[in-house]
């Protein structure tokens, strides 16, 4: 879990996905004078190895070909697809769906026992790319559990971060309402009273 996640109060069992999805940065505001660098933590192999082993979910050695490089970025985008969708509107949305699970497909997941008697998912895989499948299982288990459906992208088009939806009704839209929420509501308030007049 990092210190991104553990400050937007998510859940450990969806922590790592957050996180895979927040390595890229498309927001490109500017708030109180100061322009939002765009950013993306997933530029090469390298970063990608970096990234999974300051996680614990691989060894900074292990060996990520281009080809698995360009698989991890695939499945990000993916994801980052699936989560744009209205959560009642993700099991309809049959092109996303397709094709996170043509990606998805390259995960496989194996049940296994843990010492306290319960199960575990875990990677098939037996290379570099093994990293990412606890990412596949939590995004498995919060389809399960219910919680993915609390995992949503800020509805402003000038953000796009992945958030969870901690409110009881679960209906956020915007990562910070104070921020992406406001901006929107003023642009809309001043594009009314300019329509109006």
């Amino acid at each position: 879990m990092s210190r991104e996640s553990k400050k937007f109060g998510v859940p450990d069992e969806l922590a790592n996905l957050y996180d895979f999805a927040n390595t890229l940065d498309v927001r490109h505001f500017t708030h109180h004078g100061v322009p939002h660098p765009q950013a993306d933590a997933l530029t090469n192999a390298r970063d990608l190895a970096a990234w999974m082993s300051h996680r614990g979910l691989s060894s900074i050695s292990a060996k990520i070909t281009p080809a698995m490089f360009a698989t991890a970025i695939e499945l990000r985008t993916l994801i980052r697809d699936y989560l744009q969708c209205d959560p009642l509107e993700r099991h309809g949305n049959k092109d996303a769906i397709r094709a996170l699970n043509r990606t998805l497909k390259l995960f496989p997941l194996l049940v296994a026992a843990r010492d306290d008697g319960g199960m575990v998912l875990r990677a098939a895989r037996e290379d570099a790319l093994a990293g990412l499948s606890p990412i596949v299982a939590e995004f498995y288990d919060g389809s399960r559990d219910g919680t993915l459906d609390r995992l949503k992208m800020c509805a402003s088009d000038e953000c796009r971060r992945v958030f969870f939806d901690r409110s009881k009704p679960s209906t956020r839209r915007w990562c910070m309402s104070s921020l992406c929420g406001n901006r929107m509501k003023t642009r809309s308030y001043r594009e009314r009273q300019r329509n109006a007049g």
